[in-house]
């Protein structure tokens, strides 16, 4: 009794040592995602400020049909 209980109890550990190493790859991997995000956040927000800053207005753009 003792033995089947010790043996069920090792196999659930087994597997939740199993998820966790999962979950922590999973983490990591979407820790790497969100930095490629974050990065890209920023090299838009630098280009809208260089776009914004050229100071155009709507009367220099002409339209694609003239």
């Amino acid at each position: 009794m003792i033995e089947n209980r010790l043996k069920e109890l090792e196999m659930k550990f087994s597997h939740q040592d199993f998820l966790l190493d999962q979950l922590n790859k999973i983490v990591a991997n979407q820790n790497i995602l969100l930095e490629k995000i974050q990065n890209q956040v920023i090299e838009l927000k630098l280009s809208q400020s260089e776009n914004s800053s050229q100071n155009r207005s709507l009367e220099d753009d002409v339209p694609p049909h003239y």
